[in-house]
């Protein structure tokens, strides 16, 4: 009886949470998955930036986003899948559909462009996550954070592309992290491996450098291989 009365008063609290309507509208901007900044939260909860911070503050507490820190910006996304499937049934109860994240980046640079030294855009984001879906990648060893490191298979597939991994670590940098896209607003792969990667596809012609600006143009032979190696139609 005690373990139900908890369980009770954690579903009123995280109800409560919800329940009020301009954090209702965050969150429910929220379940395509790509983060925003509190600035534009604020935007589509129609509130003051102070009144988004008490919110955040408050959906952050009953763990229902989380925040990601990225240079001086701050992007805010849902705390996992369980929570995007909560809302996801109280949409269907409640009839109605939510708008979805629309990029404004120029097409080019959006599909494939360079992040300092690492690749960036929607083929980078698409890379991460297949590498996620194939096992490749696992949390960072401190647990924390958006570290990210090999998992035994991974390390085989990486170093079967050229890579040496253990010179990569031996670099004065962070190995591997989720670095937030800008313009998908969801990870790819930064650091020495993201680093790495972009050599090898440079090298073997997969992406060839702009001229003038920072995207990639992605090869025939890029995608050919991109396929081939990681099961990813580009």
């Amino acid at each position: 009886m005690h373990v139900e009365e908890q369980v009770d008063v954690a579903v009123s609290r995280i109800a409560a949470a919800i329940g009020e309507p301009a954090r209702a509208r965050m969150l429910f901007s929220l379940v395509d998955g790509h983060a925003r900044t509190s600035t534009e939260l604020a935007m589509l909860a129609e509130v003051s930036p102070s009144t988004t911070s008490v919110h955040l503050n408050r959906l952050r507490t009953e763990h229902l986003v989380k925040v990601f820190v990225q240079g001086k910006h701050r992007y805010y996304s849902l705390e996992g899948p369980h929570v995007a499937r909560a809302l996801e049934g109280l949409s269907v109860l409640a009839g109605s559909s939510h708008r979805q994240f629309v990029p404004n980046t120029p097409s080019r640079l959006r599909a494939a462009r360079t992040c300092y030294d690492h690749m960036a855009g929607t083929l980078s984001v698409a890379l991460h996550d297949r590498f996620q879906a194939l096992g490749w990648l696992s949390a960072g060893s401190a647990g924390t954070g958006n570290d990210l490191d090999l998992t035994p298979d991974g390390t085989k597939a990486f170093a079967a592309l050229g890579i040496d991994l253990d010179a990569a670590r031996t670099l004065r940098r962070r190995f591997a992290y989720a670095c937030l896209d800008w313009s998908e607003r969801r990870p790819h792969v930064g650091g020495a491996l993201g680093a790495a990667l972009l050599d090898v596809a440079r090298k073997r012609k997969w992406v060839l450098q702009d001229l003038d600006s920072r995207a990639l143009e992605v090869t025939s032979l890029g995608r050919r291989e991109i396929f081939s190696r990681f099961g990813l139609r580009v």
